[in-house]
């Protein structure tokens, strides 16, 4: 392994969040991409990470016990037992959706001098999505891996998305500016070479599309 490369590793850690049973044909199950799939690039990054010697949290979401989902003393919110034998550094149980808040997560990671987090898991949308938030504001680099994460359809008041829909949107926006989105074979070779991921930003991202809408009209199509 390079300097730069092992450099980089020292810096960072991949967040391993929720990946629990409730996720697995439970009472959340993980619709896109499907859970199986997701879950194998999970445990890839986790080997990957184990055998370049980044530092892995694991985190668990706990439900007050009788809790339809996640319930602690339900079986749901155990964490799927091909991440629980994997090697880990430290174990997160948080209550709310940021693995930030009320835990210990941001005090641990100062500690271990990290300023790069690789984030996987579940929920894309939601509880992914709010750790990745907090971590930026906080002032970590991120990345997120899109296929190792997932998310489940929703239909309420506002409208309904499908859960390809909700995933690929919010992977977009993530990209725009909050985290690095890229694929786990891609990120397991950025680390054996410390080539830093494509990075986007709002304006950019903004402008790209336009010119994307430009083209499609310019063909006989629609804007999406």
């Amino acid at each position: 392994m390079s300097s730069i490369a092992s450099d980089a590793a020292a810096r960072r850690a991949l967040l391993v969040v929720d990946v629990q049973k409730d996720y697995d044909g439970g009472g959340l199950a993980i619709r896109h991409p499907p859970f199986r799939d997701s879950l194998a690039n999970i445990l890839r990054a986790m080997d990957a990470a184990a055998s370049r010697g980044l530092r892995t949290v694991v985190v668990r979401h706990i439900a007050p016990p009788g809790s339809p989902i996640f319930a602690a003393d339900g079986e749901g919110g155990a964490l799927h037992p091909d991440v629980a034998v994997r090697p880990r550094d430290h174990l997160v149980e948080k209550t709310l959706a940021s693995a930030f808040v009320g835990t210990d997560l941001e005090q641990w990671l100062r500690a271990e001098a990290i300023d790069t987090l690789t984030i996987v898991g579940f929920m894309t949308h939601n509880c992914v999505l709010s750790t990745i938030i907090q971590a930026v504001h906080s002032g970590f680099a991120v990345e997120f891996l899109s296929d190792a994460a997932g998310s489940i359809p929703y239909a309420n008041s506002a409208g309904d998305a499908s859960a390809e829909e909700v995933h690929r949107v919010v992977s977009v926006v993530l990209q725009s500016g909050f985290a690095a989105v890229l694929a786990t074979p891609e990120w397991i070779e950025r680390l054996a070479t410390g080539a830093p991921p494509e990075r986007d930003n709002i304006l950019v991202s903004y402008r790209r599309a336009l010119a994307l809408e430009t083209h499609r009209l310019s063909i006989g199509g629609t804007p999406r």
